[in-house]
């Protein structure tokens, strides 16, 4: 008997509700004012990512990922600093988790099912799943490149096949 694959999050979710659950948070934690607008604007070349994983029925990561000078802005914003403020990788690393929690906390209350949040997470993007499994708002925050993309994860190395055995 072969286990059938989740359904997408394609056909679980769509980009109106990714759209207004970072209309909820952003200015919660970025700040009064502040809003990801879903306009895109060319990515950078150096990118960082901060994503937290849901287990469960669907299976996937919430990934926010900028250039490294827009993840510094935000934490500046998040944590109420002020320049000349220098924001170190920890901040940084906070304050992006910070953001990546949220968002996932607030997509997994709208899947369906039971699911898990694990900690946040910092650095490359993990790799994508199947191609109609990912669900991407690529916009801009005060003009810079940022996405916020919900992905199925990719498959274990050597996990070609579910197979139950009979």
């Amino acid at each position: 008997m072969t286990l059938s694959p989740a359904q997408p999050i394609t056909e679980l979710l769509d980009a109106e509700t990714v759209q207004s659950i970072a209309d909820e948070v952003w200015p919660s934690l970025v700040g009064d004012g502040e809003a990801f607008v879903p306009v895109p604007v060319p990515p950078p070349a150096d990118v960082v990512s901060a994503w937290v994983d849901i287990v469960g029925p669907w299976t996937g990561s919430v990934v926010l990922t900028c250039a490294p000078a827009t993840a510094e802005a935000l934490t500046e914003s998040v944590l109420m600093t002020r320049p000349p403020t220098v924001v170190d990788d920890e901040d940084v690393a906070d304050a992006l988790g910070e953001l990546a929690n949220v968002l996932g906390g607030n997509i997994k209350s709208v899947l369906p099912g039971e699911s898990k949040l694990g900690l946040p997470q910092i650095g490359a993007a993990p790799p994508r799943g199947r191609l109609d499994d990912v669900r991407s708002l690529v916009g801009q925050w005060r003009g810079n490149f940022l996405t916020i993309t919900v992905q199925g994860a990719a498959p274990a190395p050597h996990a070609e096949r579910n197979e139950v055995p009979l």
